[in-house]
């Protein structure tokens, strides 16, 4: 499942998780990001324990969205030990997300 973290967790959650990470930069008025949203659930439920997912609204992150140059959402990152190792920008299947998260998890 999902989950929302904000720029306080974001260290925590992402950065020193043990496991990869996709982090989805999305806000609430954002329909692609509506669209892409149960997409990534699956995609959480289906990689469990494997992969982690976390949301940032950016309209309330928005200095964290900034410093990961996020400029257009749904935007994203796939974290792993840390580092930014992959991005996607827009919405898109289950199987585009399976094949961004494939190599690292």
């Amino acid at each position: 499942m999902a989950i929302n973290i904000t720029a306080a967790d974001f260290k925590k959650e992402v950065i020193e998780s043990d496991i990869p990470v996709l982090v989805d930069f999305w806000a609430e008025w954002c329909a692609p990001c509506k669209m892409v949203a149960p997409v990534l659930e699956e995609l959480s439920n289906a990689y469990s324990g494997k992969l982690k997912v976390v949301k940032v609204n950016v309209d309330e992150e928005p200095d964290l969205a900034g410093n990961y140059g996020v400029v257009s959402i749904p935007t994203i990152l796939l974290f792993k030990n840390g580092e930014v190792v992959k991005q996607h920008i827009g919405a898109a299947p289950l199987s585009v997300f399976e094949q961004l998260v494939q190599s690292y998890i």
